[in-house]
């Protein structure tokens, strides 16, 4: 079957660099397009040729409607609604535009990121898991951005465990906020990517966002709160479980972590391993997985994850970093005995 979609304006965007937005299109639907005076011809089996035409003519309108779009994130939209039939390209944009992200207009770039998005909308208490670079931190601060912006919340708590990644940093000097600051960076980072950096100076001073060290959230109930437990592999059971019980009234809570990074001592186990078998099934509970294929910083870091994926299993180098992760429910460790030590911790003195 064959389909041509006039195509007037924005064609130098549509096509891409190097056409790499109509071979996005082409292999995600096994359609071939040409490019005939200002229509774009696509050919194949009938349903992927309407799919497609349906497609081109939801990016006509858009830009049309003046809508500008940027190569890269073009191209991420094709391979979302490509891959995901019950997704339209006009549903995608706009799904971005109706949330207020502060300065940031944005919208998932993935299948898995906007299940993640939807799954936050959804639930009141949601796993984020996968690689570096899947956007699982960052999305869940645009949420919690959003919520308080539309006063859905009136507080922000942000927090991680202060876990060394591999180098021993001695006594860091300092006052308590700047012994601390170092781990919590990259939630600082989303935030003032969302927020003009006064408003994020003023909001941190009236205590309305919270960055703390995990150890700061036990003894409290967070009513009215959107609630991030980020780098959560690095968090142990009994962590993990003070935390999940801070949850208040009107909160959501969301934990993202990555299982390949585990950077507890030898011996103990990720609290985020242990709360995949304590809460799987639970009603009310969402679990969001991403794998390689989510990465949205480098193309290069895309390849680095699976290549480490595929290492670890040939040489099923550790539990932890053995796991797989399109699928870590289901390959997690059974549970082991925790130390009775507190010594093993390699959190960062506090005074």
């Amino acid at each position: 079957m064959k389909l041509s979609v006039q195509i007037t304006r924005g064609i130098e965007s549509l096509f891409g660099t190097r056409d790499e937005n109509i071979r996005v299109l082409e292999n995600g639907l096994n359609v071939t397009a040409s490019l005939l005076n200002d229509s774009l011809e696509i050919e194949g089996d009938e349903p992927n040729v309407i799919r497609a035409a349906s497609i081109l003519e939801d990016y006509v309108a858009l830009v049309k409607e003046g809508l500008g779009f940027s190569n890269g994130d073009l191209n991420s939209y094709l391979r979302v609604v490509t891959e995901d039939p019950e997704v339209t390209l006009r549903s995608l944009v706009h799904s971005g535009r109706q949330r207020n992200f502060g300065k940031k207009t944005l919208a998932p770039k993935t299948v898995n990121q906007r299940r993640y998005v939807e799954a936050i909308e959804r639930h009141d208490l949601v796993f984020g898991i996968g690689p570096a670079g899947t956007g699982k931190t960052y999305l869940a601060v645009a949420m919690a951005v959003s919520a308080l912006l539309s006063k859905r919340v009136s507080r922000i708590v942000l927090t991680r465990p202060a876990v060394e990644a591999g180098e021993r940093l001695g006594f860091l000097p300092g006052n308590l906020q700047e012994k601390v600051d170092p781990y919590l960076r990259p939630l600082y980072d989303a935030l003032y990517d969302m927020l003009e950096a006064e408003k994020v100076e003023k909001l941190l001073e009236r205590s309305v966002i919270e960055v703390a060290p995990i150890a700061f959230m036990r003894g409290r109930t967070l009513n009215d709160s959107f609630i991030i437990l980020d780098e959560a592999q690095n968090s142990t059971a009994e962590q993990m479980k003070m935390v999940l019980t801070r949850q208040g009234f009107n909160s959501k809570m969301v934990v993202t972590g990555d299982l390949t990074q585990v950077d507890l001592p030898t011996g103990r186990r990720s609290g985020l391993t242990h709360v995949i078998d304590v809460l799987r099934g639970v009603e009310g509970i969402s679990f969001v997985y991403f794998d390689e294929r989510d990465v949205v910083r480098h193309a290069l870091v895309q390849r680095i994850v699976k290549a480490y994926e595929r290492y670890q299993e040939m040489t099923g180098n550790g539990n932890q970093l053995a796991l797989k992760l399109s699928d870590p429910v289901a390959e997690a460790p059974a549970t082991e005995p925790l130390p009775d030590s507190p010594a093993e911790s390699r959190e960062i003195p506090l005074a």
